[in-house]
């Protein structure tokens, strides 16, 4: 396969809704061979929600990939001078991501990973999944769909009528759109 032997590294932010189709996908990658590491945000490593809690999220992502998340901004940074990584996932990548990322804001372990490994030209694929994606964020995803190195798993809205600005990524094609950004294209068509 062609993943295998790859070294993936996939940053969980706190869309907490959107955990078992990552989770899943993490399991789908884990099954091609890939090296998998596992990047939690503050807010994906302490919050608990109705989708589960924290300590449940970081003992699956441990049980999945066999590696200790990392769950620190000091654990992150050698990301970057140890290019650790081939490739780097967020997933999901919340509307506070996109915009921290967008405006070059490193405050969490999740985006200090985004930093360090963008400083290598290695590319970072984004699984977006937020309430203001046609909103408040839409000129952050703009800046970053223009940014050199920066992917996006194809999106879409997910329910247009109860939330017209909520966009979400459709997981299911996350695999592909990594191995066409590892050959540096964005995977077609990203709107669906």
């Amino acid at each position: 396969m062609i993943l295998k032997g790859k070294r993936i590294g996939v940053a969980f932010t706190g869309s907490f809704c959107t955990y078992e189709k990552a989770f899943r996908e993490l399991e789908n990658l884990v099954r091609t061979g890939a090296e998998v590491q596992t990047v939690f945000s503050q807010a994906a490593a302490s919050i608990d929600s109705r989708f589960g809690s924290p300590r449940d999220f970081l003992a699956r992502a441990r049980q999945i990939t066999g590696r200790e998340p990392i769950l620190t901004i000091e654990d992150a940074e050698p990301i970057g001078p140890g290019q650790l990584f081939d490739i780097l996932t967020v997933l999901p990548c919340t509307g506070n991501t996109l915009a921290k990322l967008a405006n070059g804001i490193t405050d969490s372990p999740a985006l200090m990973a985004c930093k360090a490994h963008l400083r290598n030209g290695r590319p970072l694929l984004l699984s977006i999944s937020s309430n203001d994606a046609l909103g408040m964020n839409l000129k952050n995803i703009g800046l970053l769909l223009n940014a050199k190195n920066i992917y996006f798993v194809p999106f879409g809205q997910d329910d247009p009528v109860k939330k017209p600005n909520s966009m979400t990524a459709r997981t299911e094609y996350l695999i592909p759109a990594l191995v066409a950004a590892l050959e540096g294209k964005q995977y077609q068509p990203i709107l669906c």
